[in-house]
């Protein structure tokens, strides 16, 4: 049994967010200069410059690279030899994203109710997913989700019948009906299989994937290539004004299901894409 003690938890929580809100991690940052180099568009090659100064600002600046600073989402990976100890890991994330979005001047945005729309004022709580795995580390990973590219996404539970060519249909779709009101260029994920419920866990697990990092079976992996091609054939392009580069990437996470169902969801990620992750 290995301890970790609550108020680790909280620093490592508080670091991710306020280096998350203002840094691109490496990765979208190459995809968004690979986009600019591959972009056809005039107006789409623009736009995806102004996106390229705004990352370079707000790392120099340490200013948030967008005024919408997210709903915190954490995956939480607790080893069954892992003890937290000290408090409440839950309330030790939560502790976590107060103090990062405090100190890192980031909006709040989180509400107490979505009928009385009271703000939280320190953007908690988050959204945790929990999962319990062999071993003795906590591995913590953090998206701030923005709304508009959240609003934007959709899950269907499509008949088997509708088979790859309905799913196919569905996430492109979703993808040209969002338009520029996802702030792309996007990252889709796309969940496959499960319940419901699953499918849109599935789906917001496939956006912390590192870009280009694709799915380990090889079929799902060519369905990944495909969709970012007919994704990219919508025309929406960067920031919704027209173009080759609709998305940067879409990854897709799989999980059985039963025989009468094909549920799929797509949850739209924005151009920022704002994650990080940590091993304790």
């Amino acid at each position: 049994m290995r301890d970790v003690h609550v108020d680790q938890i909280t620093k490592a929580v508080s670091e991710m967010c306020q280096s998350a809100g203002v840094t691109l991690s490496d990765d979208m940052l190459e995809a968004l200069q690979k986009a600019h180099r591959e972009e056809e568009s005039p107006l789409g090659r623009h736009a995806l410059e102004i996106l390229l100064e705004n990352a370079e600002m707000a790392t120099g600046s340490a200013l948030p690279y967008c005024q919408d600073c997210g709903f915190s989402v954490v995956f939480a990976k607790l080893g069954q030899d892992c003890h937290v100890i000290g408090g409440s890991l839950t309330e030790a994330i939560n502790e976590g994203i107060r103090q990062g979005y405090g100190e890192g001047l980031l909006r709040a945005s989180i509400l107490k109710s979505p009928i009385d729309r009271e703000n939280t004022g320190d953007n908690t709580p988050a959204v945790i997913h929990y999962e319990v795995v062999p071993g003795d580390r906590l591995e913590l990973a953090i998206t701030l989700k923005g709304g508009g590219s959240e609003n934007m996404s959709r899950q269907a539970m499509l008949k088997p019948a509708d088979g790859v060519e309905g799913v196919k249909r569905f996430v492109v779709d979703t993808v040209a009906n969002a338009g520029p009101n996802a702030c792309p260029p996007l990252v889709p994920g796309i969940g496959l299989g499960g319940t419901f419920d699953k499918s849109t866990y599935l789906a917001k697990k496939a956006i912390m994937r590192p870009i280009g990092q694709f799915n380990s079976d090889p079929q799902i992996a060519e369905l990944e290539k495909e969709m970012l091609v007919l994704c990219n054939e919508t025309g929406v392009g960067p920031q919704g004004l027209g173009g080759t580069v609709t998305c940067l990437w879409t990854p897709i996470e799989v999980y059985p299901c039963h025989v009468t169902a094909l549920p799929v969801a797509v949850n739209i990620q924005c151009h920022a894409n704002r994650r990080r992750e940590v091993t304790l």
